[in-house]
């Protein structure tokens, strides 16, 4: 973990310009092709959730700017960050997650595991950790959306990207995800954004065990 040299940035006047709105953040919509990563999901018999939510950790790791935060008048930049996801339960509500980033699956799933069986048997919402290293997750498995708009408190302060995932639907031939991404336009650009987008959808389509 380090504190980003501003002035020599590239984006010091981007960031300069974007870092004091009301609302900084910027969101964008797509669908990802999900069909190898389904059919892997179902014969192997795994969470498709943790798989995708897996692959889109990983691909955001792989961009710097997702690894940026704001803390008060510097930006740090962490050298992994971690998920931070939506898990529902039996009676309707939700509590929040934390699950560590390990560039194994197998060792990323087993984790996940065990914090959906302890969020779910829990009922306080927020997680006992509550650090900024984290990208913050969320999954509307009964809706295929096509446009998102998040619930953001402070945020000139708020520097977390958010990602959520839709109801997985059929058309032609193949199995896509609605995936929405909101993100700090101080931190990262439309640029950043497709690049995301672009890793995660090689890894949807290459993923195996």
């Amino acid at each position: 973990m380090k504190n980003l040299d501003i002035d020599s940035w590239k984006r010091r006047d981007i960031y300069n310009f974007f870092k004091n709105f009301d609302d900084p953040f910027f969101g964008i919509t797509t669908n990802i092709d999900c069909t190898n990563a389904l059919l892997v999901s179902k014969n192997e018999n795994i969470s498709i959730f943790l798989v995708y939510l897996y692959a889109s950790l990983k691909s955001a790791n792989q961009i710097e700017n997702f690894r940026f935060r704001v803390v008060e008048d510097s930006v740090r930049v962490y050298d992994v960050v971690h998920a931070s996801p939506t898990i529902n339960r039996d009676n309707g509500a939700f509590g929040f997650g934390y699950i560590n980033y390990d560039p194994e699956f197998n060792v990323f799933y087993k984790n996940a595991r065990s914090e959906i069986e302890r969020v779910q048997a829990a009922k306080e919402l927020v997680p006992s950790n509550n650090n900024a290293d984290v990208i913050h997750y969320s999954t509307i498995p009964w809706v295929t959306f096509t446009g998102l708009k998040h619930a953001v408190h402070n945020a000139q302060k708020d520097s977390i990207p958010k990602i959520t995932f839709g109801k997985i639907f059929k058309q032609d031939n193949r199995y896509l995800l609605p995936t929405s991404l909101h993100a700090n336009h101080a931190l990262m650009d439309g640029y950043h954004a497709g690049l995301f987008f672009e890793h995660f959808q090689d890894l949807m389509a290459d993923f195996k065990l």
